[in-house]
């Protein structure tokens, strides 16, 4: 049913962010994720049933910079220093295991199935992917983010948003191409040659904020001097939204898109630098706008644009699902045994690895924005990204009960 209304924005926005708040405190009160209620909101109000709201482009501009608050958050919550910890020693096995696993299977089903090559990459990138937001908050909802296997999950969920962002950014860099091999491979080298330069940027900052913060709470000091002589609210804000915007743009520039900037700067900014307050506050202040704002509008703009009718391929639907399960849990577990784990932890580390949910729906809207996946292929991978946040907590809760045992 479509009644076809013409509100006016403001309207459409009032209707969307009350929709996506309601349905996401339901859910919150069941213990799943609001994001889920979000999305679905978005699904009731939007052309596939009511038809009240429409996705404008105003919706997407908001939707947009809800992205990228999103992937801020997630790299706030990362420490440079825990993914060098899971590339270093028997960490480093997991961690590839339970993201090439996941991503070969998903090009093996797009190739199957005949789709077009860059389609099937996008497949497998969804595919491989672990929502670290997602995975932090079911395990703090579990009360076993602080155990080993809990700290585990986390340091392999961060390796595998790093690696999907890193290959995001060269994959939207060979869209453009006419997809021969000659053309694939030259900018395949010219994408490797800006990420080179990215890395050796990051490095770079990495270095010198470290050099720094070894001058005892020298940074730490020198920002709060420099707040105390602005006369400005909220400076601190501001200067941090003005480094994330450089590593965007600094991004944008090399080719890349603008939430892995966002995300690698972010992730720079750890405690040590900003100081225990000054970060509370930072992340305080950016989680109120984007989960109580902009957040519900992103996942509720993502139930707009998700369109059952337009899944017409049943079996491409349920290999999605079926290979997004099997292929993470068995990568997680065999990772896991390779690196000496016990049965039933490795079990619970395919269980933990398995939530898509933020990064994956972030992934696959960038996808369809750029127009590499159609309304079908997005549809299934919100599918998918939905199933296996909703039923991750589920498992996990089976598995550590295991332990126990």
């Amino acid at each position: 049913m479509d009644l076809n209304i013409e509100l006016p924005f403001f309207t459409n926005l009032l209707i969307l962010l009350v929709s996506a708040k309601v349905f996401g405190e339901i859910f919150e009160r069941f213990k799943q994720p609001a994001m889920i209620g979000e999305i679905l909101a978005g699904i009731i109000i939007g052309p596939s049933l009511l038809g009240l709201v429409h996705l404008t482009e105003n919706i997407k501009v908001i939707s947009e910079l809800g992205i990228f608050l999103l992937v801020i958050l997630a790299g706030l919550e990362i420490n440079i220093d825990d993914i060098l910890k899971s590339l270093k020693g028997k960490s480093l096995i997991i961690s590839i295991m339970a993201f090439f696993v996941p991503l070969l299977c998903g090009f093996a089903v797009g190739y199957f199935f005949g789709l077009e090559l860059m389609t099937t990459m996008f497949i497998g990138l969804c595919i491989a992917i672990t929502a670290l937001p997602v995975s932090i908050r079911i395990l703090m909802d579990l009360g076993k983010l602080n155990t080993e296997v809990g700290q585990k999950i986390i340091s392999v969920a961060i390796f595998d948003d790093v690696a999907a962002l890193t290959i995001l950014g060269v994959l939207l860099n060979i869209k453009d191409t006419n997809m021969s091999f000659s053309a694939v491979a030259i900018v395949a080298v010219m994408s490797l040659l800006k990420l080179i330069v990215f890395i050796a940027l990051l490095a770079f900052s990495y270095y010198m904020i470290r050099r720094l913060s070894r001058k005892g709470n020298f940074l730490e000091t020198t920002i709060d001097k420099f707040i105390l002589l602005v006369k400005g609210k909220e400076t601190l804000f501001a200067a941090f939204f003005a480094f994330v915007l450089l590593f965007s743009s600094v991004t944008e520039a090399l080719g890349f898109h603008f939430i892995i900037g966002a995300f690698f700067a972010a992730m720079l900014l750890s405690e040590s630098i900003l100081g225990k307050e000054n970060l509370k506050n930072i992340e305080k202040t950016t989680s109120s706008l984007a989960m109580g704002f902009l957040a519900p509008i992103f996942f509720a703009g993502i139930g707009l644009e998700f369109n059952i009718s337009s899944i017409h391929n049943i079996e491409l639907l349920i290999s999605i699902v079926l290979v997004s399960y099997l292929s993470k849990i068995i990568g997680g577990y065999f990772g896991s045994r390779f690196a000496g784990l016990h049965h039933k932890v490795s079990l619970i580390m395919g269980f933990g690895l398995n939530a898509r949910g933020i990064m994956e729906l972030v992934i696959a809207n960038i996808a369809f924005k750029a127009g590499i996946i159609d309304n079908e292929i997005f549809s299934i991978l919100v599918i998918m990204g939905v199933l296996t946040t909703l039923t991750t907590p589920i498992m996990l809760k089976w598995g550590f009960s295991k332990i126990k045992k």
